[in-house]
């Protein structure tokens, strides 16, 4: 096994595109990437795991929904650039919109070929949901989708909208009307999640940032950002 990990090039190659496949049924399940210390993990383990370019981190698939994948066998191509795993996978959804597979499109007819089940995504955080579905209307019509239309008006946009939603959330807050605070933090969020998108920028690194500052003091954490 080291063997063959030291015939991969990491240096020129840090992140290995890796090919999920159901093992029984041959399905292609899922596409992700691994670098060293992920395909490690997943030799150790027998889990799949892998690195996530958005969240800039290792995970486990399945640590938040429990989708796991258990792997059967790992192959690597002939050019060392490549991993392929043959997987059980666990709770019966590959994707995180609750399908079976992550290739669910027919490219020509558009034809969705997985239905979605609910229950294997009850368990996937809401931010997340919301954040891959702003991803999603990156490419949809700006005449049917209103996050689409403010992709297409760009930067200022969006900002603009951050900015309004954000007096309006202030605004409700100084009325002390609940139901409105509720109402306008929730479309502030809505809309600061758009900008992330706009910028490539997952949920969940805001949320590292937010555990990393946990238990330290506002003064302790502004004086560490002014050295």
């Amino acid at each position: 096994m080291n063997e063959i990990l030291e015939k991969i090039d990491w240096e020129k190659s840090p992140l290995l595109p890796a090919i999920a496949q159901d093992y029984e049924s041959k399905d292609v399940l899922m596409l992700a990437y691994m670098n060293r210390e992920a395909l490690e993990l997943t030799l150790k383990t027998k889990i799949a795991h892998y690195y996530s370019r958005s969240r800039k981190r290792i995970w486990k698939k399945g640590e938040s929904s429990g989708n796991i994948q258990r792997v059967k066998n790992i192959y690597i191509d002939c050019d060392n650039d490549t991993i392929l795993l043959k997987v059980e996978q666990v709770g019966g959804a590959a994707c995180h919109t609750g399908r079976y597979s992550c290739f669910f499109t027919e490219l020509e007819s558009g034809e969705e070929v997985y239905e979605v089940d609910e229950s294997k995504i009850a368990s996937y955080s809401i931010v997340d949901r919301v954040y891959h579905t702003i991803l999603e209307r990156k490419k949809a019509s700006s005449e049917k989708s209103y996050v689409a239309s403010l992709f297409q008006k760009g930067e200022n946009a969006i900002l603009k909208k951050v900015v309004e939603e954000a007096g309006e959330f202030c605004f409700a807050v100084k009325d002390s009307k609940e139901e409105e605070i509720i109402y306008e933090a929730c479309d502030l969020l809505f809309h600061s999640l758009v900008a992330l998108g706009y910028k490539n920028i997952s949920p969940e690194l805001v949320k590292e940032e937010l555990k990393r500052r946990f238990g330290i003091s506002g003064i302790e954490e502004k004086k560490s950002r002014n050295k």
